[in-house]
């Protein structure tokens, strides 16, 4: 991994097998960083993705591998309750099948590991983005007080 930083922008490449969202938190970590937001592309050997249940409050995982593209990786930056970074974040991913056609899979991203490289823009807000408990929801949710 390597990264530059210009303003409150943060450029990361994140090399061949790396863990994208790891990266990313270390980033978070070593610049202190407790808001923002990022996208990404890159190319990916492995990744899961997960899907929320509500009736199970628990999410169900889909792990795809081989040649992997991350078209499209999104996500937010904001505090847990030690401090610490955490990362939310959904991804789309094509692949081709062995018959041929692309096939597209898409949702919360759990981990992706590169197969190439990827291709971060990160950017910080101000001010750390602390999380909160909310009864309406049954999830944690930005506290923005």
């Amino acid at each position: 991994m390597d990264y530059r930083k210009e303003q409150n922008v943060f450029y990361i490449r994140i090399d061949k097998g790396e863990n994208v969202l790891d990266t990313i938190r270390a980033v978070c970590r070593k610049e202190q960083i407790g808001g923002g937001f990022f996208t990404g592309i890159g190319a990916c050997d492995s990744a899961v993705l997960s899907t929320y249940l509500p009736e199970k409050s628990d999410f169900i995982d889909h792990r795809i591998a081989g040649m992997i593209e991350m078209v499209s990786l999104t996500g937010n930056i904001s505090c847990d309750k030690n401090g610490q970074p955490f990362l939310h974040s959904h991804a789309v991913f094509s692949q081709r099948r062995e018959s041929g056609e692309i096939a597209v899979t898409a949702g919360h991203l759990t981990e992706a590991r590169i197969g190439y490289t990827g291709e971060i823009v990160l950017t910080s807000a101000e001010k750390a983005i602390a999380r909160k408990f909310d009864d309406v929801s049954g999830i944690e949710v930005w506290n923005l007080s």
